[in-house]
């Protein structure tokens, strides 16, 4: 019952991501708001990868940030970042998918060659904070930094401000 209730939410909220990484345009990409910030391309890339971390969450109970290797591939082109979303994405639904419930209420830890990164907890506490409300937190801001540059943004829980004002 757990894992459909994680795979509806997944499902509806992948779409969501999509429409947002869909509506970039590669204009945007250079974009920062402040200098010490992610650019867009950055950003939409780091949303991509978190649907690549399903697999060692769900797979194992314990996750070394300093073996981690991740090829975002090509940023310059927002296509390529929407691609590489599309490849993780898929990957992420089969884990879940192929997950065993059992195994969510196991202590999962996050460390980088040793240095606790993050407590230990549930792993199912570590699927809603750390992939999924975390890739919600980042969306937010890709929005804010989508109208910034002046770019229309999708509605992902009914219309936008915008869209509103057109009815």
């Amino acid at each position: 019952m757990i894992k459909q209730a994680l795979l509806g939410e997944f499902l509806y909220e992948a779409e969501n991501t999509r429409k947002l990484l869909s509506v970039i345009p590669d204009a945007a990409l250079e974009y920062r708001p402040q200098p010490h910030l992610w650019s867009v391309a950055q950003l939409a890339s780091h949303i991509a990868e978190v649907y690549n971390w399903y697999e060692s969450t769900f797979l194992h109970d314990n996750f070394d940030m300093a073996s981690y290797q991740y090829n975002k591939g090509d940023i310059s082109k927002a296509s390529n970042i929407l691609q590489k979303f599309e490849e993780n994405l898929a990957k992420a639904k089969t884990v879940i998918e192929q997950s065993d419930e059992s195994q969510y209420m196991n202590v999962w830890t996050m460390h980088a060659g040793g240095t606790p990164l993050m407590p230990p907890m549930p792993k199912i506490q570590v699927i809603r904070g750390f992939l999924f409300n975390h890739l919600y937190h980042h969306r937010g801001e890709m929005i804010s930094h989508l109208r910034a540059t002046g770019n229309t943004v999708p509605g992902l829980y009914g219309p936008t401000y915008e869209q509103s004002r057109k009815s």
